[in-house]
């Protein structure tokens, strides 16, 4: 999961709603709740709707604390930030959120200030950037040639440089120039050329899916599919942030 490819409200819900096939899917496993069904929970029956914020309590703990702890280049909060966020969420006064944490009561209430402030710069500059976006589509459905389209940065990047500066056009000869085929999915050769590297990883990660756990032997065995060295294009997935595991290797997921 990408957070930054959602919409405000839909990252405060911690669901998304599509609208053509009238389902909710939960952010966190991609369970599906259609709009048309009624669903039982506990002996009692919900919307679609209910039925997912519901599943989110129930199955997850919350929606808030799974995004508040979520590993993301775009959750750049420290971990005292964040256990000060989860006080203030569970409706702690200020005096018993400093005391737990060591600190004055004006230093709490110093950091629910800056808190505040970047809340209010973050709403103005998502504004800015979204009017500038909406008057770029306007501009090029006049006609007007619009920019270059950069390929999103994946949410599990480790560190974001200029290897990431990449239109979809750079991608797509990339990807022409790297793989024998892309239906099935066989690739010729590894780039040595970080860009070229990572266009390439950005294709193979697709062939996982989100949400599963792969055994070492299944993402071997999927990799080996595509490329004769797979343990190459495993590390590359894991040391790049499209893949993780657990300390001792037995299992994989997509980050």
């Amino acid at each position: 999961m990408n957070l930054g490819d959602y919409d405000l409200n839909t990252l405060k819900d911690g669901f998304l709603y599509d609208a053509g096939r009238k389902s909710y899917a939960c952010l966190l496993c991609g369970k599906q709740f259609e709009e048309e069904e009624i669903y039982a929970l506990a002996g009692r029956f919900f919307t679609a709707g209910r039925a997912v914020r519901e599943h989110l309590e129930r199955d997850h703990g919350g929606w808030f604390q799974a995004f508040l702890n979520m590993e993301s280049r775009y959750n750049t909060l420290t971990q005292n930030q964040k256990k000060l966020l989860s006080r203030l969420a569970q409706g702690w006064p200020d005096q018993a959120i400093a005391k737990e944490a060591g600190v004055s009561v004006s230093t709490v209430r110093h950091q629910k200030f800056v808190f505040r402030e970047k809340a209010k710069q973050a709403r103005v500059y998502l504004a800015l950037y979204e009017c500038a976006g909406q008057l770029a589509e306007a501009a090029s459905s006049s006609g007007e040639r619009p920019g270059a389209e950069l390929r999103p940065v994946h949410d599990g990047a480790k560190m974001v440089d200029d290897r990431y500066l990449m239109t979809q056009e750079e991608y797509e000869r990339y990807l022409k120039n790297a793989f024998k085929s892309l239906e099935p999915l066989r690739l010729e050769h590894f780039p040595v050329k970080e860009k070229r590297k990572l266009a390439v990883l950005m294709r193979i990660i697709e062939e996982f899916q989100a949400g599963r756990r792969y055994t070492e032997a299944q993402v071997n065995e999927a990799l080996a599919e595509i490329y004769t060295d797979y343990v190459t294009l495993r590390r590359y997935l894991i040391e790049y942030g499209f893949m993780d595991r657990t300390k001792d290797g037995a299992v994989y997921w997509v980050k």
